[in-house]
């Protein structure tokens, strides 16, 4: 069960070391200008694999409770999807178990990748837990381990755990069919959320430290993306980098070809950016086009 890309790998090796009954991931999407109905990720993988596919509109449905219990499942794997009722995950005889992307029981919730960034870990990794009724508490099976490398961003991290996400699928699957395992229960004293992040909260603060604003702008790169006012239009800044250049907070500066904008302490020097309406681009492109003042305030 999955929906995004991130699920893809893990699908793969699943079927190629098992064989998969059944995939079930989100309706068709309406998508792009045209509003053309788009399937998942995970739908187009298993459409080549020819593996069959459920979309149910309900999780609590009759009728998929009715088709999925026909399969008699022994396991099912859960990877970036939505939250099942208990009469669903309850339904593999050998279990039900998640692939989540920390090391729980750290950044429970729907963006563990993009806190773990933002909060300027050195370390993450993936975590397989049996699935219970309260979100990303279940008692956990199998935990692997992944560096995050200095300015790294989400999209980089996100690209690198989806193969360690499909090795933690296999390994779990051959443990749970091997009935031979212990679970061990989280300590909820340890835990810290990860809730889904929106747009509206990806302005920029220019009141933190160099540091901090650069783990966040990594962090939600290169999505909701990190944003601030610029003069030509709301500037999204993909990678930064800590600079030590004094200028005041809130302010941006162009000199010697390179943009900085200025933090609670030092600043950042903006190495990506989209300005509205163009795409993305170097900082060298943009300045090379850019024909405004060579500083001025970042803030309404």
């Amino acid at each position: 069960m999955g929906t995004p890309d991130f699920a893809v790998p893990a699908l793969e090796s699943l079927h190629r070391e098992f064989g998969v009954k059944a995939v079930v991931t989100n309706p068709d999407k309406p998508q792009g200008r045209g509003l053309k109905l788009t399937a998942s990720a995970v739908k187009k993988a298993a459409m080549e694999l020819d593996i069959p596919v459920m979309q149910p509109l309900s999780l609590k449905s009759a009728d998929f409770f009715d088709e999925l219990q026909s399969l008699e499942p022994d396991i099912i794997c859960v990877i970036a999807f939505k939250i099942l009722p208990k009469s669903i995950y309850g339904l593999a005889s050998k279990g039900t178990f998640n692939v989540h992307g920390s090391l729980l029981p750290k950044y429970r919730g729907a963006a563990p990748i993009q806190w773990s960034i933002i909060h300027g870990e050195k370390e993450t990794g993936v975590t397989t837990f049996l699935l219970n009724d309260t979100v990303d508490t279940g008692n956990i099976l199998l935990q692997k381990r992944i560096s995050i490398a200095d300015n790294m961003t989400y999209g980089e991290l996100y690209g690198a755990m989806m193969p360690l996400a499909a090795d933690i699928a296999v390994e779990t699957t051959s443990l749970l069919l091997s009935g031979n395992y212990s679970a061990l229960a989280q300590d909820d004293n340890l835990s810290c959320p990860a809730p889904k992040i929106f747009r509206e909260q990806c302005g920029i603060n220019w009141g933190l430290s160099a540091e901090k604003a650069t783990h966040f702008i990594h962090g939600v790169s290169p999505i909701p993306g990190a944003w601030t006012y610029f003069p030509t239009g709301t500037m999204k800044i993909f990678k930064s980098q800590i600079s030590d250049k004094k200028i005041p907070q809130g302010t941006y500066c162009i000199d010697e070809n390179r943009l900085y904008i200025g933090c609670a302490d030092n600043s950042i020097e903006v190495l990506e950016l989209q300005i509205e309406g163009k795409p993305r681009m170097g900082v060298q492109q943009f300045l090379h086009g850019y024909r405004g003042e060579k500083s001025g305030s970042v803030m309404q």
